[in-house]
């Protein structure tokens, strides 16, 4: 398996494109964002767990009930939730798309991000249409562009990987950077692939992974509406279709849990205002469920989060995280360490403080991704977790987002 360049575009027989349609008033930045695959492809998706659903995800579900779409539509500026029209709206995008592209409105994936509660005016998505398609080619980056919101870096990536001898190729984007939580948050992500694999084990391969990737992520608590990951496959690589368990399924789910661990990284280290990844992994747990419980608890700690913006060692609050995480621990027996560029500190031994150098401390914290270590010596389950420092900035960001 190795990097490659292209993201979306990388897999055979997929083009993209990123445009400035007008959406937001007064603004300048790409906010349309077209995929489009040359044949049907198998497609999956998984969603936010909020009650409370933009009206895209409604018809998404709808159009990709059968497996399979041939492209994927997003605007970023305004999310298309809590409309009373926001159906109808989502599916005129569909139809708009289609109609563009010379296929069925029901091969047509569609999302929307942005502020929710605000009628989305589908004219500027109908007038950019044209030229969104006429510039469609590999274009990766213009539409990871196009699906940002308070993102402050385009999230992208390819990797090439080899099924039964034939090289095959996946990429991705993403966009996330506030509402984000386990059980998915505000992230939207766009997955292709040239990978031949049958609908129902490409559906199994994406809710097995995110698992213990997207669901692991948090930056500030907040489970979003519009969240939605999805995963085209053309299979145009020309590989034999994967169509149950084995050698080949694990080279694929392999090559599509690299592409999503690197972006969860991404958006955890883009979360609104924040200047750290932070990354969070559990040892010795009796049972995987208990630490990712363990895991998710520390990363979304405020007090932990806002401990890591000061690079101050408090030890204490990691352990305050995991006393209510409600996991099954012996307090007693934990470890804690923090590790980055700079180095590592081992700041608590069996739920007791223990001597260390806060100068080291400091400087271990100091950096731009920081590894906080939590051993339960309990048993042989572990996890990981990923979310970012809390800092001033995340207010200001969110104070004053919608106006």
């Amino acid at each position: 398996m190795k990097t490659v360049q292209g993201g979306v575009c990388a897999p055979q027989g997929f083009k993209a494109n990123g445009i400035h349609c007008g959406i937001r008033a007064g603004k300048t930045k790409r906010d349309l964002a077209l995929i489009v695959s040359e044949v049907p492809a198998a497609t999956a998706a998984v969603y936010t767990t909020n009650l409370v659903k933009g009206a895209p995800i409604t018809v998404t579900k709808k159009n990709i009930a059968d497996g399979y779409a041939r492209a994927a539509v997003c605007n970023s500026g305004n999310a298309n939730t809590c409309n009373a029209d926001g159906v109808e709206i989502a599916e005129k995008m569909c139809e708009i798309t289609a109609e563009a592209l010379g296929i069925s409105p029901a091969d047509v994936v569609v999302a929307s991000t942005g502020v929710i509660g605000q009628r989305l005016d589908v004219t500027p998505v109908k007038n950019g249409m044209p030229t969104l398609v006429a510039g469609l080619g590999d274009n990766s980056v213009d539409a990871a562009e196009a699906i940002m919101t308070t993102d402050t870096v385009k999230k992208e990536i390819a990797l090439s990987f080899e099924i039964g001898g034939v090289e095959c190729k996946i990429g991705g984007i993403a966009k996330g950077s506030g509402m984000i939580h386990p059980n998915m948050a505000t992230m939207l992500v766009f997955i292709t692939t040239d990978c031949k694999i049958s609908p129902e084990m490409l559906s199994k391969a994406l809710k097995s992974d995110i698992a213990n990737t997207f669901n692991m992520v948090s930056v500030d608590g907040d489970t979003s509406t519009n969240d939605m990951v999805t995963v085209m496959a053309n299979g145009m690589a020309g590989n034999r279709e994967i169509t149950a368990e084995g050698e080949d399924f694990d080279c694929f789910m392999k090559a599509l849990n690299s592409v999503t661990v690197y972006l969860c990284r991404m958006i955890a280290g883009d979360g609104e205002g924040a200047t750290k990844l932070l990354e969070c992994k559990v040892d010795g747990a009796k049972d995987e469920a208990t630490a990712k419980t363990v895991a998710k608890s520390i990363i979304c700690s405020s007090l932990t989060k806002a401990a890591m913006f000061g690079a101050d060692a408090n030890w204490g609050r990691v352990l305050c995280a995991i006393g209510y995480s409600g996991a099954d621990v012996d307090v007693n027996k934990v470890d804690v360490k923090f590790r980055s560029l700079a180095g590592e500190v081992a700041v608590c031994k069996n739920g007791a403080g223990i001597d260390f150098s806060e100068e080291i401390a400091k400087k271990v914290l100091c950096e731009k991704e920081i590894e906080i270590l939590v051993s339960l010596n309990s048993g042989e389950g572990n996890a990981v977790a990923w979310g970012c420092d809390l800092t001033y900035d995340y207010v200001k960001i969110n104070g004053d987002y919608r106006t």
